[in-house]
């Protein structure tokens, strides 16, 4: 990939830059342009979409995002320490990448952007759920991003890909597949990363639905799933005893039995439920 952008490689760009990762921003750097290449065809086909990459570091996955077609990379970097070597990608792409110093929870960054807009990101593990989280509750669905293409840790990506049953399951889980199709398309391992962190690492890739899978009041639903899965060793009558009033009989009305645990209960009947307690004027 350097041949092809005519960029040293990403070691050499640390080196000369100063760029040590810091454990604070939490950062782990992805040096191999093939690795970072990968998760960049995994976004799709770019040439056509704008796409918001959060904390490039030194620029391994926004090299690859230009070098797969993307039609314009806005890539949000908080460590200033980074803005002279993404400069000189700027450079070798003229006019198709933008970068802003700035923190990606305290920026809007749509008014840099043009739609159809892709979110690709190997992002920092200390904002990584946060933004995600903001990304799946935008005011009104579907949102301005077509997908998510987004690099966490495995465990995190388990969480957002996990079944009814599953150990990881909850409320990001559900979240997650309400309003997208999530998959893991790529597992990393910590070797891959200068410093190697303690974890393996995993893509998902969140293809947006054009609505949600079930029609539910998504206040109701987040208030419902949180309060289940904050006490999810609990029965559902005691860990929802404050959610509704009868709690146990819009349980039954929704399908789904009183002495069950949140970790048992799929996408669909937690739906359900939000339906019954908003229409029950128990909403948001």
């Amino acid at each position: 990939m350097a041949a092809l952008d005519g960029l040293p490689p990403l070691r050499e760009v640390i080196a000369t830059h100063g760029i040590a990762a810091k454990k604070a921003l939490g950062q782990n750097f992805l040096l191999d342009l093939n690795l970072t290449a990968r998760i960049a065809r995994a976004a799709g086909d770019l040439s056509k979409c704008d796409v918001l990459e959060v904390g490039p570091g030194p620029g391994g996955l926004t090299r690859g995002l230009l070098a797969e077609g993307a039609r314009k990379v806005l890539a949000i970097e908080k460590d200033a320490r980074c803005l002279p070597a993404l400069a000189e990608i700027a450079d070798a792409y003229p006019g198709r990448l933008e970068v802003l110093n700035a923190d990606a929870l305290a920026v809007d960054p749509l008014a840099h952007l043009t739609p159809p807009i892709r979110i690709v990101a190997n992002l920092p593990y200390n904002v990584g759920t946060e933004l995600l989280v903001r990304w799946l509750t935008p005011p009104a669905w579907p949102p301005v991003w077509q997908s998510l293409t987004l690099m966490f840790q495995k465990e995190v990506a388990e969480r957002i890909t996990a079944q009814p049953g599953d150990k990881a399951y909850g409320r990001l889980a559900i979240l997650a597949r309400w309003l997208t199709d999530p998959r893991i398309v790529l597992t990393l391992p910590p070797e891959a990363f200068t410093p190697p962190p303690k974890i393996h690492s995993a893509v998902v890739h969140m293809t947006a639905l054009p609505e949600p899978r079930y029609p539910a009041d998504g206040k109701v639903l987040n208030r419902l799933v949180a309060a289940g899965f904050n006490q999810r060793r609990k029965m559902l009558r005691a860990s929802l005893k404050g959610s509704a009033p009868d709690i146990e009989a819009k349980l039954e009305a929704a399908g789904i039995k009183p002495t069950a645990r949140a970790e048992e209960i799929g996408l669909e009947s937690w739906c359900r439920l939000a339906r019954i307690v908003a229409a029950s004027g128990s909403g948001a």
